[in-house]
């Protein structure tokens, strides 16, 4: 992810340098490392415990939080759709200020119904996409393109129902009408496998794109974290694709002499292609490999030691590092003495701040102590608008197969919700965005207001939420597994229909008890607050 776009506001175009329709600066004032701000952990099916496919993303900025399901679309012949710019910011799906149509393409007869983040997610085949912004080489942007990344994300999912045939759209459509975006990185499954797709602008003149697609084997996994990551492409083999003059576009550009190994990541960016958060991941599924990360390069993907179970992977989107040499309270515990009626005097180990310090805490314990903590970006980060990690299932309909494990705000700090391939409708209140202000019919405010409350002491106020988050996930795979089974009893006796709006029933059930019990924890932190903070 990073700062865009175009039109978003005067006053906020101001305030970054920008005038209306320049260019978008590489700088996003929400993250202090802008190049850190997403995370895609993918796990292919012969890598996961019960063979479903798994993609994912987190959207950690200041972006759209509403988000709402899309239904079908049908077009007559010779018909156009619009093609759009400046949806990331806009507060209601009804909500136009600032939304501009860049262009049109041509429609197809009918499109799919999909699930509709700030990145479309989902659709109603088990196409499922993540994203991670990669950046690139400045040069490539050119914003005479006419898609944004989110824009190809949103038509592929409305067209396709496979992984390869969406990656191949978007290559084409990129190619045949210009991509106006800085480098991204899209982790596109279905049902069967995933394809790892980085695209950049193609510089100067008439835009165009540069493109490189690696499937995932399938008894691997692997992450996208903000780096291009594919490494040496071997053209003609079945698991790349790229667009149709990568070689003689990249040694136009200088970019590639024709004669060296054609090294995606070193001619895009040059950066070596991972950091921690990539290290991690894969360090943490196959300790056996002994990973160095003083390594120039680490695995595209990986075969874990074990097979990867989702809840595993929801576990590692919680992941700040704590107890390891990138925690970034290491040096920040304190031994206090406590004075209890009670337990009468006794000392504690405390740690009053956590790896959710803003930057200028940061700042501060570094001027009085040089060097006490230093900036490490973790998997679960404050600033994250919205997060899902998304399963596919091929032994099940496409309706009750998909599902995406969604959550509002930090996601070490907010329970997951479950939305369907074939849930029909969200709750009202998915439907307001909380960036632009407080709202209380924003849903993401249920859990941002309690989740802030419990940062500024993490230290105790974890030791009520963390618990509330592993109970809710109890209870959501067992809720979503009788749900799951009613629905394909109804499928199966012909009520299609019905089967989606007991899903849908589902979805909006498990969102309101989250929701209330987060409202509830506010008032016991508070509670807390007052008695001993």
């Amino acid at each position: 992810m990073k700062f865009k776009r175009f039109l978003i506001s005067a006053a906020y175009l101001l305030f970054c340098g920008m005038a209306p329709g320049q260019a978008p600066l590489s700088h996003d004032p929400d993250d202090s490392d802008f190049s850190e701000s997403c995370t895609s952990i993918m796990v292919a099916k012969k890598a996961s415990t019960d063979g479903s496919v798994m993609t994912a993303h987190t959207c950690d900025s200041n972006y759209r939080t509403w988000l709402e399901i899309v239904g079908r679309k049908t077009y007559g012949a010779g018909e156009f759709e619009g093609v759009f710019w400046g949806r990331l910011h806009n507060e209601e799906p009804w909500d136009t200020r600032n939304v501009v149509e860049k262009g049109k393409i041509p429609a197809v007869a009918e499109t799919f119904a999909y699930l509709n983040t700030a990145y479309p997610c989902l659709n109603e085949k088990q196409l499922a996409i993540g994203e991670t912004t990669i950046v690139g080489r400045s040069e490539l942007v050119n914003n005479e393109g006419l898609f944004l990344i989110e824009e190809l994300q949103r038509v592929a999912l409305q067209r396709c129902s496979t992984a390869k045939d969406a990656v191949n759209l978007i290559g084409k459509l990129a190619e045949e009408y210009g991509y106006g975006d800085s480098g991204e990185c899209l982790t596109i499954a279905d049902k069967n496998e995933i394809w790892q797709l980085e695209i950049f602008g193609s510089g100067p003149g008439k835009p165009s794109a540069i493109w490189v697609a690696q499937r995932i084997p399938d008894d691997h996994v692997a992450i996208s974290a903000n780096i291009p990551r594919i490494s040496k492409v071997d053209f003609g083999n079945s698991n790349f694709l790229y667009s149709s003059d990568i070689k003689e576009r990249c040694k136009e550009l200088g970019y590639w002499n024709g004669k060296d190994d054609f090294v995606f990541w070193k001619i895009n960016n040059g950066k070596k292609p991972f950091s921690v958060r990539e290290y991690f991941v894969l360090n943490s599924l196959a300790p056996s490999l002994k990973l160095d990360y003083d390594a120039e390069e680490l695995p595209f993907s990986v075969k874990p030691d074990k097979l990867v179970d989702v809840r595993e992977v929801l576990a590692l989107y919680r992941q700040t590092y704590e107890g390891t040499e990138w925690d970034q309270t290491k040096n920040l515990a304190v031994e206090v003495t406590r004075r209890d009626r009670v337990k009468g005097e006794y000392k504690e180990v405390v740690k009053p701040v956590s790896n959710f310090m803003t930057n200028d805490m940061r700042d501060l314990l570094n001027y009085i102590k040089p060097g006490v903590t230093e900036r490490i970006r973790g998997i679960a980060v404050i600033q994250c608008s919205y997060s899902q990690i998304i399963q596919l299932r091929d032994w099940l309909p496409d309706e009750i197969g998909g599902i995406a494990w969604f959550s509002f705000d930090n996601p070490a700090q907010s329970p997951r919700i479950p939305i369907y391939s074939g849930t029909l409708s969200l709750p009202k209140s998915f439907e307001v965005c909380g960036q632009h202000r407080y709202r209380e019919d924003a849903a993401i405010w249920a859990f941002r207001e309690t989740n802030r409350i419990a940062t500024i002491n993490w230290n105790k106020t974890r030791t009520i939420l963390e618990p509330q988050i592993l109970d809710l996930e109890d209870k959501l795979f067992a809720t979503s597994a009788l749900a799951q089974n009613q629905a394909l009893e109804l499928i199966n006796e012909g009520k299609t229909q019905e089967a989606k709006e007991l899903l849908t029933k589902h979805t909006h059930d498990f969102a309101a008890m989250a929701i209330q019990r987060w409202k509830e924890l506010k008032a016991e932190l508070w509670t807390l607050f007052a008695r001993s903070m």
